[in-house]
């Protein structure tokens, strides 16, 4: 069996830790059931040309197995479910590929731009008048979400690879209470974060972090 190997930061700030991107990757090997070595770049070292040699925008996570390196987490999860069943059934092939892409096109960028408005930005003033318009553009894809949710435990019949994309998606609003408000996402990101898997790759990239943290001066 090749060696697998995940790249994520070494360490963030409290309000990223939990969000960074290779939480993805790691949740899905443990989903399949595929052992793993952590590997950590530091924030400050991810331009450098020894990263960039593995993910060309220095960014994280990035997949090793053998002599392959991958990266981009919407293509490394699309390679590991297509050798899991468990993430990827062969009768549920094309509607778990339609709401990976879901996940990640219609769903993360308005979240994404929400996150980045309050904790990056939440002190300029321009984003005082471009929150609003924000929250609306998240409330609308929740809405349909819930929509689709209604009635179902999951995303499809059962847990798949959409499904960690989708959670993991979400997460990125857990600073404010709109999830909350659609009680039949919340009772499905909740359902998901409780599985042993994602329990697990939480903990593996938290004790990175925990291993790494800056000694104050």
């Amino acid at each position: 069996m090749k060696k697998i190997a995940v790249w994520g930061f070494s360490w963030v700030p409290p309000f990223a830790q939990g969000l960074v991107r290779d939480l993805r990757v790691r949740w899905a090997l443990e989903e399949a059931g595929l052992a793993y070595e952590s590997r950590w770049v530091g924030i400050d070292e991810r331009n450098a040309a020894a990263h960039r040699s593995r993910h060309p925008f220095g960014m994280v996570p990035v997949l090793e197995s053998g002599d392959q390196t991958q990266f981009e987490t919407g293509a490394i999860i699309y390679m590991l479910a297509e050798q899991c069943e468990a993430l990827m059934p062969a009768d549920l092939r094309f509607e778990t590929l339609t709401w990976m892409f879901a996940a990640l096109n219609s769903v993360e960028p308005p979240l994404w731009n929400l996150f980045v408005l309050d904790k990056l930005h939440g002190d300029e003033e321009w984003t005082k008048l471009r929150r609003a318009g924000a929250v609306e553009e998240v409330k609308a894809r929740l809405a349909a979400l819930s929509g689709w949710l209604d009635g179902r435990m999951y995303l499809l019949c059962s847990f798949t690879a959409a499904d960690i994309l989708m959670t993991t998606v979400l997460r990125f609003i857990r600073h404010t209470d709109l999830v909350a408000g659609y009680p039949v996402v919340d009772a499905y990101v909740k359902r998901c974060e409780s599985r042993p898997a994602f329990k697990a790759a939480l903990q593996n990239q938290s004790s990175g972090y925990a291993r790494h943290e800056p000694v104050a001066a």
